[in-house]
C-alpha cells in the first residue's frame, strides 16, 4: 500500500488509524530518514491505543520508552545501536509481546525468516509530501494492512 501524506496531521492521522485496529501482538516496523515522520506516526499509533500522543517522544537516549493504553504500547528506537547490537535478546523481548511493537530505524533490527510484521517505509516525496509505504510479512499483519486499506 502506498499513501502520500501532506503534512504531519495527516501522517498522525494514518498512525491513528492503525494503531485503533491494533489487537495486540503486533510488530511495527518504521524505516526512514531523519526527519522523515516516524516518530509523528508513532505517536499516530499511541492515540489509536488510547495513549495521550503527547507523551510519545522520540526514545533515542532512553532506546525503549513504554505507555499503557487500550494495549501496552513499546517504542524502540534503534538511532544509536549497531546492527550487532539491535539483535540483543533482551530486545527481542520487548519486540514480542502482548501488546504493540513500534521500532524507528527498524532496519537496523536483522528480521528472522517468518517473522510477523508491518514495515511501513517514510520518504521525502515533492515539497512537504511524505511518501509513505506500508507492508506486511505474515497472516495476522497482511490482515491488519487489508483492514487500513479498506477503510481508506
Amino acid at each position: 500500500m502506498k499513501i502520500e501524506s501532506g503534512d504531519a496531521a495527516a501522517t498522525e492521522e494514518l498512525g491513528r488509524r492503525l494503531g485503533a485496529r491494533c489487537r495486540g501482538g503486533e510488530l511495527i516496523g518504521l524505516i526512514g530518514d531523519l526527519g522523515s515522520g516516524k516518530t509523528c506516526l508513532a505517536r499516530g499509533i499511541a492515540a489509536g491505543l488510547g495513549v495521550d500522543p503527547g507523551s510519545v517522544v522520540s526514545p533515542t537516549f532512553t532506546l525503549v520508552a513504554e505507555y499503557e493504553g487500550r494495549l501496552p504500547l513499546v517504542h524502540v528506537d534503534l538511532y544509536r545501536l549497531e546492527h550487532a547490537e539491535a539483535d540483543e535478546g533482551w530486545l527481542r523481548e520487548c519486540l514480542f509481546g502482548p501488546g504493540v511493537a513500534v521500532v524507528e530505524w527498524f532496519d537496523r533490527l536483522r528480521a528472522r525468516a517468518g517473522d510477523e510484521q508491518l514495515q511501513i517505509a517514510l520518504r521525502f516525496g515533492r515539497e512537504d509530501v511524505r511518501e509513505i509505504e506500508i507492508s506486511a510479512r505474515g497472516a495476522w499483519h497482511t490482515a491488519l494492512l487489508e483492514s487500513l486499506d479498506d477503510a481508506g
